[in-house]
């Protein structure tokens, strides 16, 4: 699992020896509480405009910003060569935590969505971040920071049942074959958890809107349980998927139950270190074929 936005406000906190407000997150589509707070709107515009005097002006430099990220430690310098070494067209922040646990003091936390330059084109990543900021004088700055490293695939930021509790997974999938049969679709599974952090990664990354509308067009999905491993390990036999490789897992049948592929690797157990052009690749490949 990434560090996470509540294990990053908690370690701030800690460190920077601040009172905890609070570590839940804020209600999906609620006004972003980040907006408000002007020095993280400065500190965003100084990325996009490639302004590293104004973005090494935001740190403390007395005392020395502590920066830290999933790499190891850093300093402010490194902090800023990496956000300016993005090249920026765009950020949008997704704000998950912006409270002051005592005055004077602001800690933010927020997932960084950065359209980034890569040469004629753009790619999107995403960067996970914890800050907090102290008043000097009549300047804001930022004393301690610790960050994720870049992901091609957005991390989830709230907790979801995308496995339910009692489901017949054989049901399920007989279900679902009758289903792609008649619509000439083909049935992909997804071996996992609600405890696994990469299966809500995956699921996340299926609703993109590059990936969506090609997993509607050609698949049946069925989402099977396998618990701590100790649910449905008969159908991850059946279906040529080991337990021991992690998860999630996936297969793909035909309509008729044929399996058509297995994950035995553990190629998706990582599922935070894809890109979106992965798994639209996966899907592609393993559609119907056109009638």
């Amino acid at each position: 699992m990434s560090f996470g936005w509540q294990s990053s406000v908690r370690w701030i906190a800690a460190l920077a020896g601040v009172a905890l407000i609070s570590t839940a997150p804020l209600a999906q589509n609620s006004p972003s509480p980040g907006a408000a707070f002007a020095p993280l709107e400065q500190w965003k515009k100084a990325i996009v405009a490639g302004d590293t005097a104004a973005l090494n002006g935001l740190y403390s430099a007395n005392p020395a910003a502590q920066v830290s990220s999933a790499s190891g430690g850093s300093d402010a310098a490194a902090e800023v060569t990496f956000w300016n070494g993005l090249k920026a067209r765009s950020i949008d922040l997704d704000v998950l935590q912006s409270v002051s646990p005592k005055p004077g003091v602001q800690q933010v936390v927020f997932q960084a969505e950065v359209k980034s330059k890569a040469g004629s084109a753009t790619r999107t990543i995403y960067v996970e971040e914890g800050q907090l900021w102290q008043q000097q004088g009549e300047q804001w700055r930022i004393t301690v920071a610790k960050r994720t490293d870049v992901t091609r695939l957005q991390q989830p930021t709230e907790n979801k049942d995308i496995y339910e509790d009692g489901v017949d997974a054989k049901a399920e999938i007989k279900a679902a074959l009758g289903r792609a049969l008649s619509a000439h679709k083909r049935v992909l599974l997804v071996f996992g958890a609600n405890w696994c952090y990469d299966c809500h990664v995956l699921d996340l990354a299926f609703h993109r809107a590059e990936l969506a509308p090609v997993l509607q067009r050609n698949y049946e999905v069925v989402h099977v349980d396998v618990g701590q491993g100790d649910k449905n390990q008969d159908l991850m036999q059946l279906y040529g998927v080991p337990m021991t490789k992690g998860i999630p897992g996936l297969a793909v049948l035909e309509n008729d139950g044929k399996l058509l592929y297995s994950q035995r690797n553990g190629e998706f157990e990582k599922a935070r270190a894809l890109a979106p052009e992965d798994l639209l690749q996966f899907l592609n490949k393993w559609k119907p074929q056109a009638r």
